[in-house]
């Protein structure tokens, strides 16, 4: 079995179930602009990195004509929203628990590889997944430029010491896994919010529960 370097895991809505917060949160900060979210808006929130939901906000908010929005006023509202929310609970998916049990006991590394905000990744690990041996934790504010882009998923193989061809990342978004592709890496896919695209590249499970090393092996392998 051709066991991966390492496995680099997505955090909102791959390991934790925080997308609906995330939403919550935006949909908060939406209607302050005077924007109603709906299901439109979805590809430009859920798995979107911070700054870009302000940018999408600031796009359609009804009182952009009104008042001088700032991309960083609106991030943080965005962050303090979410971190707030993320503080009260954020539960683990199904099957998270016993899938980072087997890679520790397997002694295969792994890493979170996150969009969200260094504040609320801390709040998570601190949280939900308090105990876990990541090997370290990249939130958006350790890369210059954070998924969509290529940036988290190369510097974490990159902190491995291994090729991201051999490195599986986990996610469950399209932003995630464009990122996690253009890196180099294999991507086991487990959807949540959004429909991910069938790719080259790309293995497709339902749930966290339906995972083990060995399939995540075979991601490596295809």
């Amino acid at each position: 079995m051709n066991v991966p370097a390492a496995v680099l895991f997505d955090m909102d809505g791959t390991l934790v179930d925080t997308e609906v917060l995330w939403w919550e949160a935006t949909a908060e900060v939406a209607a302050s602009l005077g924007h109603r979210l709906s299901d439109a808006d979805a590809p430009e929130v859920v798995g979107r990195a911070v700054e870009d939901t302000a940018a999408h906000l600031i796009r359609i908010g009804g009182a952009a004509d009104e008042v001088a929005l700032s991309a960083t006023s609106v991030a943080a509202a965005l962050t303090a929203s979410f971190y707030a929310r993320v503080e009260a609970g954020a539960p683990l998916q199904p099957g998270a628990s016993r899938l980072l049990a087997e890679l520790e006991r397997r002694q295969v590394p792994f890493a979170l590889v996150s969009a969200s905000p260094r504040i609320v990744v801390d709040s998570v690990v601190s949280g939900a997944l308090a105990d876990v041996p990541f090997s370290f934790t990249l939130s958006a504010d350790d890369t210059v430029r954070t998924k969509p882009h290529p940036d988290p998923y190369r510097a974490a193989a990159e902190r491995f010491g291994a090729a991201p061809g051999a490195c599986v990342a986990v996610e469950d978004s399209p932003d995630g896994s464009a990122s996690a592709q253009a890196a180099g890496c294999p991507v086991l896919v487990v959807p949540s919010l959004l429909p991910v695209p069938a790719s080259p590249g790309r293995v497709f499970a339902e749930s966290l529960e339906d995972v083990d090393l060995a399939l995540l092996s075979r991601c490596v392998s295809s």
